[in-house]
């Protein structure tokens, strides 16, 4: 029998947090058939959220442990959506948004902390086609937004 999710997160010493509310008028994650939507997570660990822009106010490592703990929201949030997260199929893509100064280009980089955390968690079932984004700033002035497509059962 393979190794599950829940015991390779554990191998990595994660815990899913409780999947967080919506902060708007707008639903945290969407099914449609057999694909499942999450709207955008934060890079929110303990309720701490990781801030400022990239190349300005923290280095690219720093955005890439962001990126982790959205990507770890992400699946905190297929698991409130599938009860299981067994039913992933695969992720489809991601979308990494990154508060950027002006002459950062590390985006992908930055985006390497989720993509890699999602393998690891997923092995095979983790691999994703993916857009890394600049952007000027993000809500709550968080380095790293990122919002998910799962194929699920």
């Amino acid at each position: 029998m393979s190794e599950t999710i829940e015991k390779r997160l554990s191998d990595l010493g994660v815990t899913l947090p409780v999947a967080a509310a919506p902060a708007a008028n707008y639903v945290p994650y969407c099914r449609t058939g057999n694909l499942l939507f999450t709207a955008g997570q934060l890079p929110a660990n303990d309720g701490k959220l990781v801030t400022g822009l990239l190349g300005r106010d923290i280095d690219t490592a720093a955005g890439k442990e962001g990126a982790k703990f959205c990507a770890i929201n992400i699946l905190a949030q297929a698991k409130a959506a599938l009860g299981d997260l067994e039913k992933i199929r695969r992720v489809v893509k991601i979308t990494v948004f990154v508060a950027s100064a002006p002459d950062f280009v590390e985006q992908h980089l930055v985006a390497n902390g989720a993509s890699d955390f999602l393998v690891a968690a997923l092995s095979e079932r983790g691999k994703h086609a993916r857009s890394a984004v600049g952007t000027a700033s993000l809500p709550l002035n968080a380095a790293v937004e990122i919002e998910a497509i799962f194929e699920v059962e």
